[in-house]
């Protein structure tokens, strides 16, 4: 059995050993160069490590820049970081090494005042991450020498997964069943690190528990203080350093603060790589060309336009740009450069407006941090290149592999554009379209018929032959006379049905077909269209039971209104003889509203009472239709009954106010109550909400003096004032209700001055002027009217 290893049998003679010793002297053998190899191996890291740190002192930089920068070195040389690392070192022996870790030494013992403790503690962690065999022991490693002096009691490596999941890849000081309670922590979950991942900047936590937010260690420490800080290297966001206190965290100073983001960098390339960066030879260059060659095939093989990008970094290492590694035949630049113009270039150089606040680069930058891919549709690629815009929408797809970002849009000519449009308005309508060949039997359906049909995508389409098997038998008649219009005369027909779709729902349907016929008048295809009209179906329906109801509303509405106005004509006929009661002429004229609807509860009453006095009143009870129509009639009545008990117009409307409290339904009204006595010739009367009486004496007229009273209805115990006047003889009296006045864009006051101004114009008859003043009234809102005339001749 050989293994590469230098051969110790002498060639052509077989050792004089048993098999089984021999056996045992060949796995002594290869453990022996096995160790041989294992020394070699260490003997090699202690040199790179050795370089490593000549190049600390001579940079004045962390180890793992140090690491990098030997590695960068070595491949610029075309030389071994293992060959590069011994020039080093035999060039440093020439410039007193030994001096210069004496005096490292001696900062670390306080004997140097240029090297602080903070500084020595973080070199020694950065050396224990370095010579981690894994995150684990990275993770240990960081608290036993950095974190443990700045009081912290635990720590959390976590790694980011491409779809922005977190998995456990190293703790450290946490209970023992801690760590494999938070292995995985999925998408979505808000945790302190998941957070961090998301805005890519540092987050202090002074106690967890005031934080409301989940995280490993919180029934270690529930109100600990917390620090999570991202990851990341090159402008890659890797994972999460997460670290934890006992206690509330106080403030802590900036020194510590760059500590720990030094710490979170040497983690990064722990989750990057999974080894030390300065053991790793030409391996992670390796693989990361591999990758690269791998995203540039990719794009090779799209059918839309795209870009390969690699990152590009500034003196210190930070992410400045992206490089346009490769652009695939596909590309076609915004600006009109040809493919090879771009090609090696900047994209902030190559597209400076992609650098607008929540542009193009800033998505092309999150997704090589997080590495959670991004897509959009129907965006306007503008300001890519300025003013120069694409020729229509376009669909961006963004992802990483490894250190490269892959770059693709997709832009819609103007017939995706329409088609997209097309499709948009099918689903909006619910329509689906089909085309059946005649001649083959082939029908093909589009993606929004399957759905109207309750079909899987990949389903068999239902040809127009066996459209009876899918619909409602009652509409079997309609199918058949569709079908034998359209496949047997060859006409375009349509037809509404409902169609039983396999998930028990029955949705009403039309279809719309037309024929495509050869020549020879023979059938080629029929094409059409199916729409699921359910919802305008039970519109219709709801609209025709909502008409019909409707309908009867109306007919019951006109049958009260007209009994509400044969009621009120029959108590008071629109015209009335006149009558003449104790020496007093009254004339009266009541005129209703044009419309049945708007007849209300106006009212008035003349009558000569037991006591030799007349009662004359007008009233409006408020409301229109049947209700005010027999509302009125109730007060009407009860207030020729109060009448005869000879109490005086203020008591008699304090008792009618208490019918309209007690005795109706929430009846409210208003009225002008009046009694004559004709041996004194003393007119007292009283009102209640209402319009006083309009005196004529001569060719003036005026409004009697305005008395107290609330209006019917309104509370239990009223008091209503009264007053009285003297008639003297040819004096005449109205009394009327608000519909003779009542105007929409005047005040009561101007309405009530047209009125006066009106009745000063002088007769012949009494009658005449009541005619005279409805003729000419300005009132303007068809309601009912009440006029009552008074002439003391």
């Amino acid at each position: 059995m050989s293994d590469g290893g230098r051969n110790t049998t002498t060639p052509g003679r077989e050792p004089a050993q048993p098999p089984g010793v021999g056996r045992l002297a060949r796995t002594v053998e290869r453990l022996r160069r096995e160790l041989e190899r294992a020394e070699q191996a260490a003997e090699g890291r202690a040199l790179i490590e050795l370089a490593t740190g000549v190049l600390v002192e001579r940079l004045q930089c962390g180890p793992a820049q140090a690491a990098r920068q030997l590695e960068d070195l070595a491949a610029g040389s075309g030389r071994t970081p293992l060959e590069l690392a011994a020039e080093i070192v035999d060039q440093a022996a020439q410039d007193q090494l030994t001096e210069v870790a004496q005096e490292f030494l001696a900062g670390a013992t306080g004997r140097n005042p240029g090297v602080s403790p903070i500084t020595l503690r973080l070199r020694t962690a950065e050396a224990g991450t370095l010579a981690a065999d894994d995150t684990q022991a990275v993770a240990e490693s960081l608290l036993q020498h950095a974190l443990a002096p700045l009081g912290a009691t635990a720590v959390a490596v976590w790694s980011a997964g491409p779809d922005a999941s977190l998995s456990l890849a190293g703790a450290a000081g946490f209970s023992a069943d801690e760590p494999a309670r938070w292995r995985y922590v999925p998408p979505g979950v808000a945790t302190p690190a998941r957070q961090v991942l998301g805005d890519r900047r540092t987050a202090w936590y002074p106690s967890l528990s005031r934080t409301g937010l989940p995280s490993i260690g919180q029934r270690d420490f529930p109100d600990g203080g917390r620090v999570a800080v991202p990851a990341g290297t090159g402008g890659r966001l890797l994972g999460v350093l997460e670290i934890c206190w006992p206690d509330e965290l106080e403030p802590q100073p900036a020194r510590v603060e760059r500590q720990i983001e030094a710490l979170a960098e040497l983690c990064a390339h722990t989750l990057d790589r999974g080894v030390p960066s300065a053991v790793l030879l030409s391996g992670p260059q390796d693989q990361a060309q591999r990758q690269m060659q791998e995203l540039v095939v990719l794009a090779d093989g799209l059918h839309d336009p795209a870009l390969v990008l690699r990152p590009h970094l500034d003196a210190d290492g930070l992410l400045a740009d992206f490089r346009i590694q490769h652009a695939n035949a596909r590309f076609v630049d915004p600006a009109g450069r040809p493919r090879g113009a771009v090609h090696g270039r900047l994209f902030l150089e190559t597209y400076p407006m992609a650098a607008d606040q929540g542009g193009l680069l800033e998505k092309i930058e999150r997704v090589h941090a997080t590495g959670e891919p991004f897509r959009t549709e129907g965006v306007t690629l503008t300001a890519l290149v300025g003013q120069v815009p694409l020729p229509g929408p376009a669909d961006i797809s963004i992802s990483r592999l490894g250190d490269g970002v892959l770059l693709i849009w997709r832009v819609e000519d103007e017939s995706a554009q329409l088609a997209r449009l097309l499709q948009h308005a099918q689903r909006l309508v619910r329509i689906g379209g089909f085309e059946e060949n005649a001649v083959t039997g082939k029908v093909t359906w589009n993606d929004q018929l399957f759905l109207l049909f309750g079909l899987e995508p990949h389903a068999d389409p239902v040809p127009l032959r066996l459209l009876p098997e899918h619909a409602h038998p009652d509409d079997d008649a309609a199918v058949g006379r569709f079908l034998r219009a359209v496949l047997h005369h060859h006409r375009a027909a349509s037809a509404d049905f409902r169609l039983r779709r396999p998930d028990g729902i029955t949705r009403h349907m039309r279809v719309v077909a037309e024929p495509v016929l050869d020549t020879e008048g023979g059938l080629l295809s029929v094409r059409g269209a199916y729409q699921d009209i359910s919802a305008q179906h039970w519109t219709e329906v709801a609209l025709a039971v909502t008409r019909d109801r409707l309908a009867h509303t109306e007919q019951q509405a006109a049958e009260r209104n007209r009994l509400a106005r044969q009621l009120q004509e029959a108590i008071m006929p629109p015209t009335r003889r006149p009558m003449d009661a104790l020496g007093l002429h009254i004339a009266t004229r009541y005129r209703p509203a044009e419309e049945d609807h708007m007849v209300g509860g106006d009212w008035y009453d003349a009558v000569v009472l037991p006591s030799k006095q007349v009662l004359i009143c007008v009233g409006d009870v408020a409301g229109h239709g049947i209700e005010a129509a027999t509302d009125m009639v109730v007060l009407r009545n009860a207030l020729r009954g109060l009448a005869t008990t000879g109490a005086g117009p203020a008591q008699l409307l304090a008792w009618l106010n208490q019918v309209a409290h007690h005795l109706t339904d929430n009846v409210t009204a208003t009225t002008v109550c009046a009694l004559y006595d004709p041996d004194v010739r003393v007119l007292r009367w009283a009102r209640a909400g209402h319009l006083p009486p309009v005196l004529v004496r001569g060719e003036r007229a005026r409004p009697l003096p305005m008395v107290d009273g609330l209006l019917l209805g309104v509370i239990a115990d009223a008091e209503y004032e009264e007053a009285e006047v003297q008639l003297e003889p040819d004096d005449i009296l109205l009394m009327f209700t608000d519909g003779l006045i009542e105007r929409r864009d005047s005040s009561p006051q101007e309405s009530l001055q047209h009125l006066l101004t009106t009745a000063q114009v002088p007769a012949a008859t009494l009658e005449q002027r009541l005619d005279h003043l409805l003729t000419h009234s300005n009132a303007d809102t068809d309601d009912d009217t009440c006029l009552v005339g008074i002439h003391l001749p």
